[in-house]
């Protein structure tokens, strides 16, 4: 750990997250001399210790036991398996340990500092940096927050750890619960439902609005809503949490449905996924000229705030989607302009990718198609199912389908969303797509690789000119 206290720096960034450590690794590769100041002292952030990660891993897990429930459908008899749960938290821990240590040495070759403490602008070019009562500063031409965000809970519901749980907690279950009632149906949510099912917990999801995950395409959302309720997850939509009480056993939700009516479901743990909060407090924002409203900081085209020197990425971002990969593209857009090294467009929120890790997964990018005919183009689908796909047949996994959406003359890539097997894997393409501007044409015109589920996409975009093969 470097002494900072008289050092002058190119960029200063508070906060190790996804968005702080991607920024300070390119920083120092462009020969920006970088110091990170994170509070606990563990590189990652959410995202790494108690995020994307660590949920991926048990995910991942979850795969693998529905495989081994099903393997008699590929011809193989396996008897006698169960879920070691002590074991799968353990790997989850080696993981997390391994890719942390990998940031530290990814630190070390790029000759990026790193300080412990609570970072805090104390005015231009300035950060106060508190650790265990005493104060030392940091001086930098530039200064970056990427402070994240913490999850938020529902008026009078206290997440107390135990029985209320947020991300946090239910990642260090010390068994799986028989019951669970997940109150929010984002991508944590659905995420940790899916999981928890599989694993063979009895779950219930309780979402105010009408729909699961419902920032998707409506069609999207109406495929997960099915294939939960055919695995036996409850689903209840339109419901209003009202409160949650906790006993020895568990505790109540009580809510409202759709029709206004009071309902109650008793659990042994409740998962709150109701969205996460900007963390900016206290980090001497007041200071500054920068725009926040509630909570979240305003930017420009370059992540840049009011306050000159001072920019902001991740998931304090006011407009920008709370993703891990938006808040990295944040901060090396952000890094371009502060650098000079690499010329590079302002960052288009219709082309960050959504990823979501249920089963079955779900990828999507660019507009859905009520917001593409909400903003006036005259759009035409192209939808292809994942029956008609060989690969998809092989592997088990045939439900779901690719839905394209395009502009109907010339036939621009306006979004692209998909639900089925890997469909986060396979989204790549569409990112490109649109981010090159291309057509349905443009992706017609190109190869794609016999077997692969990735191969769907061929036939989506040849959909919407009515052209695809394989259905």
């Amino acid at each position: 750990m470097a002494n900072t206290e008289s050092s002058k720096y190119d960029l200063a960034i508070i906060g190790s997250g996804p968005g702080g450590y991607v920024t300070a690794i390119r920083a120092g590769e462009w020969g920006l001399k970088t110091v990170v100041i994170e509070k606990d002292g563990y590189l990652g952030g959410t995202c790494l210790h108690v995020g994307c990660i660590p949920t991926k891993v048990l995910l991942h897990t979850a795969d693998i036991l529905d495989e081994l429930q099903h393997a008699s459908d590929f011809g193989i008899e396996v008897k006698d398996f169960k879920l070691d749960w002590k074991a799968v938290l353990a790997r989850k821990t080696r993981i997390v340990n391994k890719h942390a240590k990998g940031i530290e040495f990814l630190f070390k070759k790029n000759k990026v500092d790193s300080v412990t403490g609570w970072g805090r602008i104390a005015g231009p070019g300035r950060v106060s940096v508190e650790k265990d009562g005493k104060t030392t500063e940091i001086t930098a031409k530039n200064i970056m927050l990427a402070t994240g965000s913490t999850a938020r809970s529902l008026p009078g519901v206290n997440i107390d750890g135990k029985t209320i749980l947020s991300n946090i907690e239910i990642l260090e279950l010390p068994a799986v619960p028989k019951s669970l009632v997940v109150v929010g149906a984002g991508a944590v949510g659905v995420e940790f439902a899916s999981m928890f099912r599989a694993f063979g917990t009895e779950v219930t999801i309780l979402e105010m609005l009408p729909r699961v995950v419902p920032v998707e395409d409506e069609e999207i959302s109406a495929a997960l809503d099915k294939a939960f309720r055919k695995k036996g997850i409850q689903i209840q939509t339109g419901a209003k949490v009202q409160g949650v009480a906790t006993d020895a056993k568990g505790a109540t939700v009580t809510y409202t449905d759709s029709e206004g009516k009071t309902q109650k479901i008793t659990a042994e743990k409740i998962l709150i996924a109701v969205g996460r909060a900007p963390k900016t407090e206290n980090v001497g924002l007041e200071k500054t000229k920068a725009r926040v409203e509630r909570g979240f900081v305003h930017v420009g085209p370059y992540m840049e705030t009011d306050e000159p020197g001072l920019y902001a990425i991740g998931d304090i971002v006011a407009g920008m989607p709370q993703l891990a990969h938006a808040a990295s593209m944040e901060g090396i857009t952000a890094l371009a302009k502060i650098s000079g090294k690499l010329s590079m467009p302002p960052l288009d929120r219709t082309r960050i990718p959504g990823a979501t890790y249920c089963e079955p997964q779900i990828g999507s990018v660019g507009l859905t198609e009520k917001a593409a005919r909400e903003a006036g183009y005259s759009v035409k689908i192209g939808k292809f199912p994942f029956i008609g796909n060989s690969k998809a047949t092989i592997l088990g996994q045939h439900d779901g389908f690719i839905k394209v959406v395009a502009e109907e003359k010339y036939g621009e890539i306006l979004g692209v969303h998909i639900i089925g097997p890997l469909a986060t894997e396979i989204l790549g393409e569409a990112v490109t797509a649109l981010q090159l501007e291309a057509t349905v044409d443009d992706m017609m015109a190109m190869v794609h690789a016999h077997p692969t589920v990735w191969e769907g996409l061929g036939d989506a975009f040849a959909a919407v000119r009515g052209w695809q093969i394989n259905m």
